[in-house]
């Protein structure tokens, strides 16, 4: 550009000082938000006080959905056919409070199953599946609201254990039963009534180690009885056999008395 009196400036476009860190910092904001809304192609997705409720049931999925909103708030992924929750299944959605896991396939809780979550879920439903015991380890620290019913529960020392520990739903506790039990009595009833009366599966797990105990070391005092016995009996037939030899020996009296009437004759 030419001004008057002949001077010439050349043009020049001021760029803010900072400004390319600027830029890459919205960009980043924008690549957040934009994986915070993405939304798993089996589920939908929609918006609750800013954060993500997804809607995942009855999509006959067989495992949890790896891909799921940051911001998650709610995850319903009832009426599926999710066999197993993994450890650390849920760590990367530190703002879960409702999770829904009802009417699946579920058998195996493994003992880090909801690392990640233990502080912000406030409602857990694992009612209507397959689930026979779970960990002691795997509801450590867990302040939710639990439902565990209608699932063939094997009662004994660790689920009592791990029921003492759980804040149960009021409304679906008795529906948490014995299908199996160490004592057979016990199948069928609801596993609150049982412990209600008085009834320690500790101690029956306690009696069952101690029988078993006695009848290894009685199996193994058996065996050490059983070899004793023969083998003194092998010792007394070997000496039995050694007798009846040295008897058939001649006797030294009679060997004298041939070796006399020997020297005789010559």
């Amino acid at each position: 550009m030419t001004y008057p009196g002949g001077a010439h400036v050349s043009k020049k476009v001021f760029i803010p000082h900072g400004y390319p860190l600027i830029l890459r910092l919205l960009l980043a904001v924008i690549c957040l938000s934009l994986m915070a809304s993405a939304c798993p192609k089996s589920c939908h997705c929609s918006e609750r006080n800013g954060l993500t409720v997804v809607q995942c049931s009855s999509r006959n999925l067989v495992e949890i959905p790896p891909d799921l909103p940051h911001d998650t708030v709610s995850l319903q992924l009832s009426s599926n056919r999710i066999t197993k929750i993994p450890n650390q299944a849920f760590k990367n959605l530190p703002w879960l409070q409702e999770l829904d896991l009802s009417r699946n396939a579920i058998e195996t809780v493994d003992a880090g199953a909801f690392q990640g979550v233990t502080e912000s879920l406030r409602a857990l439903d694992l009612s209507h599946n397959h689930i026979q015991s779970v960990p002691k380890e795997a509801f450590d620290r867990l302040h939710a609201k639990i439902s565990l019913s209608n699932n063939p529960w094997h009662c004994e020392c660790t689920l009592q254990e791990v029921l003492r520990e759980l804040r149960l739903d009021p409304e679906t506790v008795n529906e948490v039963s014995c299908h199996t039990s160490v004592q057979e009595e016990y199948a069928g009833k609801p596993v609150i009534q049982v412990l209600d009366s008085g009834i320690n599966f500790c101690n029956f797990h306690h009696k069952t180690t101690d029988v078993a105990m006695f009848v290894t070391m009685f199996g193994w005092f058996a065996m050490v009885i059983a070899y004793v016995i023969y083998y003194v009996r092998h010792n007394q037939e070997d000496a039995r056999r050694h007798l009846e030899y040295l008897k058939s020996l001649p006797s030294s009296s009679q060997i004298s008395k041939d070796f006399d009437t020997i020297s005789t004759v010559l």
